[in-house]
């Protein structure tokens, strides 16, 4: 039996219904595209269509930039105002910026008029929220879960007992952020230091030795073997270079900056994938509260880590997993551009679909995307575009031109209408998404974040 996702209904550009619109949950091992400006329900097709994967039984791994996908942390059982009541905002001008009940319940009123317009019942919401578990990892904040991001240099794993490709890749991974937060160069194929410091914590890590950033400061300055490569240490990198490297390294070591990465869970995504008490699991990986430069280091190792997840698994062409990047304008661009999350994402867009896993990116601004990396999407989801510039480049990626039927009807599309091209098809397919069963309320701040914790335990 083909397993689906009930993403809303199929529709005409005049708006006429033309029955469920059921998108075969496999055809996204191919990967998919979502595009749209601001306001066009780009957030809200992307939550339904993570709860359709996890409500059966898909788990999902997330990125987040903007905090919006940490709503999903709303979903309620039931229809009650009581539960939404903490969430809805006040009217403007509330003095105490509290929602007042009637506000409330109307709020609560139009969530089960259009819940069950769709046919989800109170019974569903309950099932959905007894089988399914949602967590929100924010890195370099204790706002949601908190994460070692250098776990794979200074924890060891059992994949250097099973899997060291995959093992070396997260360890590479994390040596480039302790060089990027040294302000050296993080590039495994071109820095010194990086080759250095890897093969001293491989050595490390293979013995079951300590290999947390202090336990290296002794063996940089005195390496415990005499060749990295096919030369001798001393030829490839002398004494003096050593030196400054540990005191470089010591300096970070000592620095409050440090502490805030290397503090919390495992980076894990395996562990993330498993069922929780046999729920489905959503994990978002929230950066919002992060710099734009702070969010690419921690998304680069991220995406390292799901890399080395994906190839070890085994072949299918079933969909088993999926990653979904919510707006990923800025760390997938185009030659030369080469930010810590580019590697890892190309390699997921032309790698993971032998193992099973679906890779699903969005954005609202198309014009910086590598669309070399994007050709391997099969499904496409387009929702209104900013400007012309948007349209042609989105377009150009498809294959078609701006007279043909795609860009045309890009122009007449409404708000939270999208056009969908499946895999291996040319036909256009108008989507207009059903309503989710998370309560989407925009952005969830720290504090709002500290709650949802709060109110689940």
């Amino acid at each position: 039996m083909t397993l689906t996702f009930n993403m809303g209904k199929r529709r005409t550009l005049m708006g006429a219904d033309r029955g469920g619109f059921e998108l075969p949950a496999d055809d996204l091992v191919t990967h998919g595209v979502v595009v749209g400006m601001t306001g066009s329900g780009k957030t809200g097709l992307i939550t339904v269509l993570v709860e359709e994967a996890i409500r059966n039984g898909i788990p999902v791994l997330l990125l987040d930039v903007k905090g919006d996908l940490a709503n999903l942390k709303l979903a309620f059982p039931s229809y009650d105002a009581k539960h939404i009541a903490p969430w809805v905002e006040a009217a403007r001008g509330d003095e105490d910026g509290i929602a007042d009940g009637a506000l409330v319940d109307e709020v609560a009123a139009e969530r089960r008029r259009e819940l069950m317009s769709w046919g989800i019942t109170e019974s569903d919401l309950a099932h959905y929220c007894a089988t399914t578990h949602v967590r929100v990892i924010t890195p370099g904040s204790d706002a949601g879960e908190s994460l070692h991001l250098l776990s794979a240099l200074e924890r060891r794993s059992a994949r250097w007992d099973h899997d060291l490709v995959g093992a070396r890749a997260t360890l590479e991974a994390a040596v480039s952020m302790v060089l990027r937060l040294m302000g050296r160069d993080p590039d495994p194929a071109q820095s010194r230091a990086h080759a250095l410091l890897t093969a001293i914590a491989e050595r490390r890590l293979v013995a079951n030795l300590p290999a947390d950033l202090a336990s290296l400061l002794p063996d940089i300055i005195t390496p415990p073997f005499a060749t990295i490569g096919a030369l001798d240490v001393e030829t490839y990198i002398g004494l003096k270079s050593r030196g400054e490297l540990a005191a470089d390294l010591n300096t970070l070591i000592a620095s409050s900056s440090l502490a805030r990465w290397r503090q919390g869970q495992d980076l894990d995504v395996g562990k993330w994938m498993e069922p929780v008490d046999g729920k489905t699991t959503a994990t978002i990986i929230s950066v919002a509260h992060l710099q734009d430069a702070e969010r690419a280091l921690a998304l680069g190792v991220v995406l390292e880590e799901a890399l080395a997840w994906t190839r070890s698994r085994p072949g299918t062409n079933k969909l088993r997993g999926m990653i979904v990047f919510d707006e990923i304008y800025g760390y997938l661009p185009p030659h030369p551009y080469d930010p810590p999350t580019k590697k890892p994402l190309v390699a997921l867009m032309k790698q993971a679909r032998a193992f099973g896993v679906g890779c699903i990116v969005a954005t609202q601004n198309p014009m910086d995307l590598d669309y070399r990396a994007l050709s391997n999407a099969g499904t496409w989801i387009l929702g209104r575009l900013q400007t012309p510039a948007d349209l042609k480049r989105v377009i150009e990626g498809l294959g078609e031109t701006m007279k043909g039927p795609i860009a045309k009807k890009l122009m007449r599309i409404a708000k939270r209408w999208f056009l969908v091209r499946m895999v291996g098809s040319n036909e256009l397919t108008m989507l207009h998404p059903r309503w989710a069963i998370s309560l989407l309320r925009g952005p969830m701040t720290a504090l709002e974040l500290r709650r949802t914790r709060r109110e689940r335990r």
